[in-house]
């Protein structure tokens, strides 16, 4: 009697150690793995895409496993699907989140359908999250520390049972010592940080050359102007960076902070400390929800929720309102900025998120933003 066939894989692999751990593990366990090194970004000629030698690093790991290396630009649909979003929202005077959409259309979009032509029963990724036993929910990394959750809730969750994350349950010492023990090249390689295509340039210094800057005034919230901004669409809400004020007559020492944009007059608003009340949100608006299981859980809903990637689950209430989703979070947050994503959690599951259009600034605003859409309509 002849033996089955092992079941196929195809793993991303991007030259990083967590892909290449991925793929280790995933031959290990008896399946017939093969890379695929995608390209969704044309090579620039100023020295900081690291393509080419990401490219290297995961010809190396397949070298080394004797497993087959494919490559394939997924460039085009990148800047149709992700990079123009991108533009867009910066544009709208928001701040987008490019690796939800990467996530979305291009990981678990065409990247899925080109390793099912390669005859994939499955498709894997190093990404620190994991999966239900019975593959229909997305639950967090045993390393709330590295736990990408955050990033793949746009994923359609119908797709789960196909996905496999090899390293959900390891934490990245580990990984790195099962690389290190394989005697990869690139155990010790530092994690890549920021949006993939743009490598270590500066971001400003990048997007001026899609969204030219419109120079404007600094205004504080009495209206006092403390100096000019390079753009609106090169800041974001809590921004302190970059911002070229201080030591101002009539103000103390205390930092100044992005509170505000108006695209309308073209001013950019800052105020001073951290915890200044017109940088904390007790509630926001949501739009555009993406629930993994495929359909809303019944509302209203207590659950937790984080704003950015890596922070802390804060529990909320989410309610549906005639304009989207109305979050109203049991402590105030910082610095809500629209644009970003707001993902929801029931303890170890993410059970998906939802873009975030504006933030409130106290809980009645909710209750009247809802009721307002309710009388016009």
């Amino acid at each position: 009697m002849s033996r089955a066939r092992p079941s196929r894989v195809v793993v991303g692999l991007s030259g990083g150690v967590d892909s290449s751990v991925a793929a280790l593990l995933l031959q290990r366990s008896g399946f017939d793995v093969h890379g695929l090194f995608m390209n969704n970004w044309e090579e620039d000629e100023d020295g900081y895409c690291t393509n080419a030698r990401d490219f290297q690093d995961a010809r190396a790991v397949c070298d080394r496993l004797d497993i087959p290396l494919h490559r394939v630009s997924f460039a085009q649909e990148y800047r149709e699907r992700v990079f123009a979003y991108l533009l867009s929202e910066y544009e709208a005077g928001r701040t987008p989140n490019p690796d939800v959409l990467c996530n979305r259309e291009i990981k678990f979009g065409v990247f899925a359908d080109y390793a099912r032509r390669l005859g994939a029963r499955h498709i894997a990724t190093g990404h620190y999250a994991r999966i239900s036993s019975d593959g229909r929910r997305l639950l967090r990394a045993r390393d709330e520390n590295k736990d990408q959750t955050y990033f793949l809730h746009g994923i359609d969750g119908k797709q789960l049972a196909d996905v496999i994350f090899p390293l959900g349950e390891l934490d990245k010492a580990e990984v790195r010592r099962i690389a290190d023990e394989a005697a990869f090249a690139n155990h010790a390689k530092p994690d890549s940080t920021g949006i993939c295509f743009i490598g270590e340039r500066p971001f400003r210094e990048f997007l001026a050359g899609y969204l030219p800057g419109q120079p404007g005034p600094i205004v504080t919230e009495n209206g006092d102007r403390i100096g000019e901004h390079h753009g609106l669409v090169y800041y974001t809400i809590g921004q302190r960076q970059g911002l070229g004020v201080g030591g101002l007559t009539g103000y103390d020492d205390s930092p100044w902070y992005v509170a505000g944009k108006d695209l309308a007059t073209n001013e950019l608003l800052v105020v001073q400390g951290n915890d200044h009340p017109r940088l904390l949100a007790t509630g926001l608006l949501a739009v555009a929800p993406n629930w993994i299981a495929g359909e809303a859980p019944a509302l209203p809903l207590r659950c937790q929720a984080r704003l950015r990637h890596r922070q802390r689950l804060q529990d909320c209430r989410v309610a549906a309102g005639d304009e989207g989703l109305m979050v109203t979070f049991d402590t105030p947050q910082r610095a809500v900025a629209p644009g970003q994503f707001a993902v929801f959690y029931d303890g170890e599951t993410c059970l998906g998120g939802a873009v975030i259009q504006e933030a409130c600034q106290r809980d009645q605003n909710i209750a009247e933003k809802s009721s307002d859409s309710a009388s016009a309509a």
